[in-house]
């Protein structure tokens, strides 16, 4: 299967991407895109493990090393690094801070050295991780278990989500899980019991426990999927595609849950043009009251039109996930055509790997050549075809 076309043209966009720092996000120099990001770089490493091409584990590892090394005292990793010559340029978010780098490089550490067999990388990084975990604490704020997030905080810098953000708890979990298959540390098994707790609890019905906001909880109304956020403000109800995908994928919530939220995703995906998975959705418009807060959230350009970008538009990475994720739920013809889609997606104007789709239009957006596309479709591909499987 490693001779088709889709299959080789992303490989393709992996290796023009890979610089002497590490995966760069695009080959086009647009905005700040032609640098090596925490997240985008993990994701390829990612998609590089999987591959099995050895000088692509190669970049994934130096990319690694340009974020490690450029940690923050603090213990911040870096949202971007950009390397020209002896000059440096470290950013470590832009509106805010990105929460979701220090776990991406958390387990891009791990996953890498589970498969080289590389366990002295961990312990290489040991001192970094730490600083991770201690830093991660400290973000809860108020000790009881989950990350607050600040607005703009994650991969979905200009959407709405904030606060108790799903995707930041369960990627916390895979960080972890991910860390203490090295270390074996009661503490972090714990800690680890503690943050799934708190997540059934406060996203998923029926669960029990003390809510974080009892009152806001009791205002929805939770039923196919978990809510992508919620704050002192209340709850945001979206479907969060990524999130959701992380949640089967790490096996949250009672087997009936997980079905459920299968079944809404199959059901919404199949509704869609392009057969993907909208980013969120669903969508929110001039009239909704969350457009004000939407708006506003840009640092460069709006982007978040209804049914584009995070605002109902989709992306070939987020459904590179949702694929893995109903593979491991022995969703094998499902996740064979979601890789059909992102595949369809990707080879638009001769294999343009564009960021993302709008959902009604089915027209492209964003970035070009935009290498975590071209992940997407490796590491689908490669848990189909290969029996590729992370370390959970």
């Amino acid at each position: 299967m490693k001779d088709d076309i889709n299959y080789s043209k992303a490989i393709e966009l992996l290796q023009k991407v890979s610089s002497t720092e590490g995966f760069l996000a695009s080959t086009n120099n647009v905005s700040n895109y032609k640098r090596v990001w925490a997240r985008d770089g993990v994701i390829c490493g990612l998609a590089a493990l999987a591959s099995g091409d050895e000088k692509l584990i190669q970049t994934f590892r130096i990319t690694l090393e340009t974020l490690g090394n450029n940690q923050h005292k603090n213990g911040t990793i870096p949202s971007n690094v950009m390397t020209n010559g002896e000059k440096i340029e470290v950013s470590y978010g832009g509106l805010a801070g990105r929460v979701d780098a220090v776990t991406w490089f958390m387990i891009g550490v791990c996953q890498y050295a589970y498969y080289t067999n590389d366990f002295a990388f961990v312990a290489k990084f040991n001192g970094h991780i730490e600083k991770c975990y201690a830093l991660l604490e400290a973000w809860e704020f108020n000790n009881q278990g989950l990350l607050y997030v600040p607005l703009s905080g994650n991969w979905a810098d200009e959407y709405i989500t904030d606060g108790y953000v799903l995707y930041d708890q369960l990627l916390r979990v895979w960080a972890l899980k991910s860390y203490n298959y090295f270390i074996e540390d009661e503490l972090i098994t714990t800690k680890i019991e503690q943050i799934i707790r708190q997540i059934e609890i406060n996203f998923i019905p029926d669960s029990g426990g003390d809510k974080y906001h009892q009152r806001a909880y009791n205002e929805i109304d939770i039923q196919y999927y978990m809510p992508c956020s919620f704050s002192p403000a209340g709850y945001k109800i979206q479907f969060d595609a990524f999130a959701n995908s992380l949640a089967l994928f790490l096996n949250i919530g009672s087997n009936d849950f997980q079905d459920a939220i299968i079944k809404y995703s199959l059901n919404l995906k199949n509704e869609m043009k392009l057969k993907l998975l909208p980013a969120f959705w669903p969508p929110i418009f001039e009239t909704d009251l969350d457009w004000n807060l939407l708006k506003n959230n840009c640092k460069y350009e709006f982007r978040n039109f209804p049914f584009e970008f995070h605002n109902g538009g989709s992306w070939s990475m987020v459904n590179g996930f949702y694929g893995m994720a109903l593979l491991l739920k022995d969703k094998k013809i499902e996740a064979s055509e979601i890789l059909d889609s992102i595949n369809t997606a990707n080879a638009v104007d001769d294999f343009s790997f564009y960021e993302n789709f709008n959902s009604d239009t089915k027209e492209a957006n964003g970035v070009a050549f935009c290498a975590w596309s071209a992940a997407a479709a490796i590491l689908l591909h490669q848990s189909l075809h290969s029996n590729f499987k992370f370390l959970i």
